[in-house]
Order: structure tokens, then sequence, then C-alpha cells
């Protein structure tokens, strides 16, 4: 017969016993298998004290994992006597492993009344903090995803035909008719790319951003080359789709006109707003648009096509109408006039990489579910663009500087009633829901380049939504300079736009022609066939764009690519010496140093604790000096990465195997909060045991290497500074460059 199962809680005949200092309520936070004090009381002797005791916890607890919940003394008629109760409430840790603890909602909240107000707007404004474990649930369906990651693309339909319209209107309105032909080759392009990155999602099904293929199979300099371009067309993305959202919505309302600048920051910011709040309700939030827009702009088509079948355009199947208005000659039809055609409505296609870059972002299967959207996108964009390049012509449409072409379109074929106007209101729509394609990746593709250390590493940090917060607020405040800067129109912002994409599309297929014949895997030449006539278009298109831009704005893009890998080289490269400099070697720390006093010795001096992040010189010097501090020492290291954290502890164990580490796992991803819930359950612990909390800390030789450095541990101080009984010691360690 097996054993009797132990009881979950120990009886312990006492009178009625509290915790010294406990107040006139009896309730204080118990250390396990510890006993209440005795005191005089009027119950009955054979009243007992109920100390109720995990199983896990019967052995001698470890002092750095003391008291990580609160316990009362209740008393209850079944009980017999006071008894001891968890709180889970006021749980501020649970216990993951030995050393290892998970910091609670309630342990990461802000220790001050401040800090707890202003998290309580951003509950109110962005939405309550989600753990790092929802993470797989932040997905989208293939439904959402088409809204995000397309609608910078599917919007395009609503300003590429006419960008193509006003290129040719300088050699006059007769030659507009050319708009249909370019607009066919254009969407040849979009194919030959879309073939191409199915290829791609099929090889990197993490996620193959060009940065990402550029810089695995070709080298730094063209990965970073690449993201550069990348960025830079993320962020004209957010100006452009902002200017043409307000040029659609003052076609409408002419009065707005000289409204545009403050309407697009206040779209900007609304897009801000929108995507703090995650990526799964940015998409519930942001697809709609996108549809209600693909819905308007098709019905005009399909009515518009009914239309001039029956005979009721100016125009008919086979041949376009004359020109309303009469434009006069600037220029003779030359082959770069209509190669510049062609690269403004290559607009039309910025986007289109989008969902290559964020497979990650799809719910499983990722990659067969990003192939599938982007099908989708590549069939409804062809129709949106071939459409209205159809219908400008058959209806003899003309460029015009107060109305965009899908406004007289729409107005053409429906009439100035209610449906135009909805119709109207859906363009805007979408156009400013465009830019959140831009939101989406721009934060991704920044968190990557930070974690390969050639941004600042704050970009790789999820705030509280799970949303890389520095990336997007970045994104606005740049985009919202240009907006400003060239008024919101979008004629100033075009000449800016489409070079970056294609150089960083053209890099992403010659990437993928590498990756191809270095492993040679199944159906390796046939998918290699196809990167390579997407690598040899986009290149001819990259070469077209730049020739017939160059002096029409397109230079400040090339120099805001270049300046941007001058700072991903400069900022690489002082990460790269502070790590070489803080590298640990074998035997770092000092033989004279002794070693920690054994944990039976008396507790006569203080405990101390240091905040530790990574295994380092800076590290090992802060643990050589608490060593002549004190015989209790608890390193901690606070993380929201659990795979992270064993492999630190593995090489800490090698390092400093006397000394354990505590690690405080941090799912709402707080640092300054968990370390001082940790302080407060200590002082509760060991009410008669000093504590000294040793802040190491990075000083940085100049003032532009500060932002390279979060030190969220000099963030403790002012909190701890004002606490009693808990030292703070400083302890900056200097470099020399």
């Amino acid at each position: 017969m097996d054993e009797k199962r132990p009881p979950s809680f120990i009886r312990i005949n006492r009178r009625k016993g509290r915790r010294p200092g406990s107040g006139s309520k009896g309730i204080a936070p118990l250390l396990p298998g510890e006993k209440p004090v005795e005191e005089e009381s009027a119950e009955p002797s054979d009243r007992h004290t109920r100390i109720v005791i995990p199983r896990q916890e019967r052995g001698a607890p470890s002092p750095a994992e003391q008291d990580i919940e609160l316990r009362e003394v209740r008393y209850g008629r079944t009980s017999r006597g006071p008894y001891l109760r968890v709180v889970p409430r006021e749980r501020r840790f649970m216990r993951v492993a030995p050393g290892h603890l998970e910091a609670t909602p309630l342990a990461s909240l802000p220790p001050d009344t401040f800090g707890r107000y202003l998290a309580a707007f951003k509950r109110v404004v962005v939405g309550s903090p989600f753990a790092t474990s929802r993470a797989i649930h932040e997905r989208l369906t293939k439904v959402k995803a088409l809204g995000v990651f397309s609608a910078d693309g599917l919007s395009s339909a609503a300003y590429g035909p006419e960008e193509i319209m006003i290129a040719l209107a300088l050699a006059g309105s007769a030659f507009l008719y050319l708009a249909l032909p370019i607009a066919g080759a254009i969407i040849a392009l979009l194919w030959i790319i879309r073939l191409s990155y199915v290829q791609t999602i099929r090889a990197y099904p993490s996620g193959g951003g060009s940065y990402i293929v550029a810089h695995e199979n070709l080298g730094r300099k063209p990965g970073l080359l690449a993201a550069a371009a990348l960025l830079v067309d993320y962020t004209l993305t957010v100006s452009v789709s902002m200017a043409a959202g307000v040029a659609a919505v003052t076609s409408a309302v002419p009065v707005l006109l000289d409204f545009r600048v403050p309407m697009a920051l206040a779209a900007v910011a609304i897009l801000t707003w929108g995507n703090l709040r995650g990526v799964r309700e940015s998409g519930t939030m942001f697809a709609a648009p996108t549809y209600f827009f693909v819905l308007g702009l098709g019905t005009v088509i399909t009515v518009g096509l009914i239309k001039v079948v029956m005979g009721h355009a100016p125009g008919s199947l086979l041949s376009a109408a004359a020109p309303r208005e009469h434009v006069v000659a600037a220029q003779g039809l030359t082959l770069f006039l209509v190669l510049r055609a062609f690269s403004s409505g290559a607009s039309a296609l910025t986007g289109v990489e989008a969902i290559s870059n964020g497979v990650p972002a799809f719910k499983p299967p990722e990659s067969q579910n990003a192939r599938t959207v982007m099908q989708w996108e590549a069939v409804i964009l062809g129709f949106l663009v071939l459409g209205v390049a159809f219908l400008s012509t058959r209806y003899g449409l003309v460029p015009r500087a107060d109305e965009t072409m899908v406004s007289m379109l729409g107005r053409e074929v429906l009439g100035k009633n209610l449906l135009y106007y909805g119709y109207q209101a859906a363009t805007m729509l979408v156009l400013f829901m465009a830019a959140n394609t831009s939101f989406a990746d721009f934060p991704r593709l920044s968190a990557i380049l930070a974690k390969d250390s050639f941004m600042p590493r704050q970009f790789a940090f999820k705030g509280d939504r799970l949303a890389f917060s520095h990336g997007i607020i970045f994104l606005a405040v740049v985009a919202s300079v240009l907006l400003v800067a060239f008024s919101a129109d979008v004629t100033k912002l075009i000449p800016l736009y489409t070079l970056g994409v294609f150089v960083s599309i053209t890099l992403s297929q010659l990437g993928m022609i590498r990756h191809w014949w270095r492993l040679r895997e199944t159906g390796w030449r046939a998918s290699m066939l196809f990167n390579g006539i997407g690598a040899t278009a986009t290149a001819v298109v990259s070469v077209i764009v730049a020739t017939t831009k160059l002096t029409h704005g397109a230079w400040l893009s090339a120099l805001m690519m270049l300046a941007l890998m001058l700072a991903f080289t400069l900022v690489r490269r002082h990460y790269d010496w502070f790590d070489e400099e803080l590298r640990p070697e074998e035997g770092a720390l000092p033989s004279s140093i002794p070693t920690m006093v054994p944990a039976e010795r008396p507790l006569a001096r203080e405990h101390v604790l240091v905040p530790v992040d990574t295994i380092n010189k800076l590290t090992l010097a802060a643990i050589a000096f608490v060593r002549e501090l004190s015989g209790r020492v608890t390193p901690v290291h606070v993380t929201d990465d659990r795979e992270e954290a064993e492999q630190l502890r593995a090489g800490w164990e090698k390092m400093i195997p006397d000394i354990p580490l505590l690690v405080i796992e941090s799912p709402y991803r707080a640092f300054v909060a968990p370390m001082l819930a940790y302080v407060g359950s200590l002082q509760r612990s060991e009410p008669g045991v000093p504590i000294a909390v040793v802040l190491p800390s990075f000083v940085p030789q100049h003032w532009w290497e500060r932002p390279l450095h979060n030190q969220d541990v000099l963030r403790l101080k002012p909190y701890l500074s004002n606490r009693s009984g808990v030292r703070v010691i400083d302890f900056p360690y200097g470099l020399v460059e």
C-alpha cells in the first residue's frame, strides 16, 4: 500500500501567534516554516495555529526566494484557531523554478503615484498591457493581413494612374491615351515581382525582408543599403499616403485646401495611436477601410465599364475619348518622357514587398497564408489600376490641380450624390490607412537592425501592447516633418518616392539568386529563374527612376539612404568596440578576491543586491566590489525572455559558480517595478537586515553615445534613495575609446 499523502499544511500546537510588529489586525507575511511568536491571549489553550506551507517549500528556502507572496493570519471556526492564508491578489511573484521568479501584474505596476496615474491613463488610451506570452495570439488572419499589409499597394490605385497622366500631359493632352499601355506594363512588372517574392517567402518562412535576404547572401553593405532604402521608402509612404488622403478630402470639399498640413498631421497622430494599441487590434481597426475602398472603387470601375459597353460613355471599348480639356505641350513626346511616366506610375508597386517582410505576423501556417494574401493583392491591384487607367482614357479625363483623377472618375460614373461622397470617404480612409503598412513594417525592421547592433537597441524593445513603440513613434515624427516641409503636397513628395522600394527589391532578388545557387534545394533552377527575371526587371526600373527623377527630388532619397548607411556603420562600430572592451576573459575574476562567505554565517552584515544585464567586465567588476561589502550577495537579472535568461544562467554558473543568480521574469517587460517589489519582499522577510543595492552603470565618453545605451538600472536610484533601510551605491564604469 502506498504511503499516506502528506498534508498540505502543518498544524503546530501554539497559542495565538503573530509576527512581531504585525499590528492589531494580526496580519504579517510569515516565512515558510516560521513559527508565530507566542502572546498572551484570552483564547483557550487548546486552540491551534494552522500554518499553510506548500510542499515544495518544506525545505529551508533560499534567501533569494523568501517571501514571494503575501500571507496573513485569519481566524475561522472550522480551523479551531488562527491560520495563515495566501492572499492571491497581493501576490507579487510566482516561483517558476529554483532561482527563477515571475513577476505578477501587481509587481509590474509603477511604484510611484504619478507613474500609476500615467499607467491608468495609458490603459484608457492605448489599452491594458499584454504579457509577452500573448504574442502568438496577436497574429493576423489572412483577411486582416490583406487589410494591413496591402493597404499601401491597393491604395496606390488612387494616385498611380494619375501620376502617369501628369507626366504624359507634358507632351500635351493628345498623348494621354498612352496611360493604359504604361499601366499594363506596370501590372506585368507587379506579377513578376509577386512570383519572385513567392520564392522569397518559401525560402524565408520566418520573414524574408530585403535586409535579411541581402545581408545573409550578399554581405553587410548590400544588406544595409537594402535596409536604408526600405526605411526611407516606409517613411515616404506615410507622408505620401497622408498627403493623398488629404487631397481626396479637399477634392470633395475644396474649402479645406488651406488646412492640408494640420489634417495630415492629425491623421498621422491617429494612425500612431492605433498602432500603439497592438498588431491585432490595429489590424481590426484598419482592415475595414481597405475593403471599403476596394468595394467603392471596384463599384465605380464596374459601373463605368458597363456604361462604356452600353455606349453611355464618350469613348468605346476600342478607342479613347477626346480629352475634355486641351493641354498645351511643354515638350515633345520622347522615350525619356515615357520612361518618366512609367517610373511615376510605378509608385503603385510600393508596398508589394510588405507581405514578405511581415510573414511572422501571420497566423500559422505563416508562409502559406502570406503567399495566398500576396496573390489576392496582385489580382485586386491589377484590376483597380487597369480599371482606373482604362476608364480615365474612355471618359477623356485630364489631370487637374484641384481635384484628383479618381474623384473626377467617380463623379462622372456615379454623379455628384451621396454615393459619390461615400466613395470619396472610402478613398480618403484607405489612403490614410495605407500608411499602416509602414507602421507595421518600419518598427519590425528597426527591431531587427537593433538586434544586429545597427540601430540603438531600444528599438528592439516591445511596449505595453507588444508593439515596437520606439519605431512607431520615430516613424510618426519623421513623416510629420516631411509633411510640414513639403506642405502635404503629393506632387512634391512623389519624386522622392519609389526609388527606395525598387532598390531594396532588386537587392532582395539578387540575394535570392545567390541563395538558390548556394543551397541548390529541390526546384532551385525554376526559383532562381523567377528571381533572376525579377531582379533584372526591378534593376531596370531602379535605373529609370534614378535617371528620370534624380533632378526632381530623388537625389534627396539617395542622400537619406547614404546618411542612414553611415549612421548604421557608426552605431555598429560603437557597439562592436563596447562589446569587445567589456568582453570577459577566462578567469577574469581576480584570484585575490575571496570567495563568498558560507550561507550559514550569521547575518551580521547587509544583504547586497546587484542588478545584472549580461556577463561582462562591468558585471564582474561590480561583483568583485560587492564581495568586499558583504557575505550575502544576490545578483538579480530581470528579463522578458526565458530562453535568454537560461543561457545567461548557464554562463553565470561557469564564470561565478559561488554566487547564485536570481532571475525575475517580467512578462509585462517592466524593470524598475519588479526590482522594487523584490526589494520590498526582502525587507518584509528580513526585517532586521539592512539592504544595499549596487547600481553598475556605463559612463559614455561622448554625448551621442548616451542614446545607444538604455541604462534602466539608473532609473532605480530615485525610488531606492527615499526608501528607509536601503542604501544605494553607484558603481560607474568608464571606457576610453
